[in-house]
């Protein structure tokens, strides 16, 4: 193998140290891991906590704008959807308005099931925003929303 455009080690030392996107992404899978082992008696994972929560309001939202609040594609979101429908979590329906959109509404069921992990989640919220220095979390919430 050639050597001669290869990058040296200290290239690949500045990346692992420095970039952004690879520290985001490994705090999102920690945070994830944690989430989801919190959530395995409920039979949650955190994609589908957050995704219900996103649907707990006075009316059902449109598929879209939920994909655009989950920061999701339709397709992935739809996809997403599908688990909480079987389990009667969510219902799907036309909306009455505009017959190519659809409307997401979380049912007594799924209502019933986030109030049981909202608890969870509350716990376990505080135990990370324990572990970020003093005064960082609303920093770092702020620095991730100007990020997306």
């Amino acid at each position: 193998m050639s050597t001669r455009n290869a990058l040296p080690l200290s290239a690949t030392h500045l990346v692992r140290d420095n970039c952004l996107c690879l520290h985001v992404q490994r705090a999102a899978r920690g945070l994830a891991r944690r989430f989801d082992d919190v959530f395995r008696p409920l039979g949650l994972t955190h994609g589908q906590f957050s995704l219900l929560m996103s649907l707990n309001r006075p009316e059902p939202p449109t598929l879209g704008s939920v994909a655009a609040l989950l920061a999701m594609d339709r397709t992935t979101l739809t996809a997403a959807l599908k688990p909480l429908e079987r389990r009667r979590l969510v219902k799907v329906s036309v909306d009455a308005e505009d017959k190519r959109s659809r409307r997401l509404a979380i049912t007594a069921a799924g209502r019933a099931l986030v109030a049981r992990a909202f608890p969870l989640w509350m716990q376990t919220h505080a135990d990370i925003e324990r572990l970020i220095p003093r005064g960082s979390a609303d920093d770092l919430r702020a620095g991730l929303q100007a990020l997306s």
